[in-house]
């Protein structure tokens, strides 16, 4: 695909298309990998974001129990000491 560099600024930069930004789940932030003689365009995924409010959500409906025990009844714990 041939896309023109365009003048932003004092910089210049690439238009990317819609079609373009959807199909690859582009949105606010991208890593560019410099590598022999080409530029990879990657997304960049916030997968943790929003986690906080979530958490809340979680807490407040009851959601935030164990699912198994963090000790058990065989375990023993002198070992460790």
């Amino acid at each position: 695909m041939e896309t023109s560099v365009i003048k932003i600024g004092n910089s210049k930069g690439i238009r990317l298309s819609k079609t373009i930004l959807e199909k690859y789940n582009i949105k606010d932030k991208v890593e560019l990998i410099l590598e022999k003689g080409q530029i990879i365009i990657k997304p960049i995924a916030s997968p943790r974001k929003n986690w906080e409010k979530e958490f809340k959500k979680m807490s407040e409906n009851g959601d935030d129990k164990l699912l198994m025990n963090d000790v058990f009844d065989d375990e023993n714990l002198e070992e460790w000491m």
